[in-house]
């Protein structure tokens, strides 16, 4: 049976104590492009509107980063994790890392 984790933007959880901070929670994914998926943005990229398969990208890439940090919190033995961020950045010519991190807690 998994844990349940508290996962929070906010640097406190309402009705709750932080008890232990146990540290920095993190989890990334490095994602390229797809030569295919160029080139019909490329076309969007002429008449304008949304590039369907890179927001589903970037929604498989934070889902897969979010997940990790979550793992490596219950890893941790924690409750929660506060101060939830994410960053991305540009590792080479059509590849980003996605990165997100907080600070993983547990609760009295």
């Amino acid at each position: 049976m998994k844990k349940e984790i508290i996962t929070t933007t906010t640097m406190d959880i309402p009705g709750k104590k932080v008890a232990k901070i146990l540290g920095i929670a993190k989890g990334n994914t490095i994602r390229a492009r797809h030569v295919g998926r160029d080139i019909l943005a490329g076309f969007k990229n002429l008449v304008g509107g949304e590039i369907k398969s890179y927001t589903h990208m970037t929604t498989q890439s934070r889902e897969e980063a979010f997940n990790r940090m979550v793992n490596e919190a219950l890893d941790m033995k924690a409750d929660a994790i506060i101060g939830i961020r994410y960053a991305t950045s540009m590792i080479m010519q059509g590849a980003a890392e996605m990165l997100v991190y907080g600070t993983a807690v547990k609760l009295k």
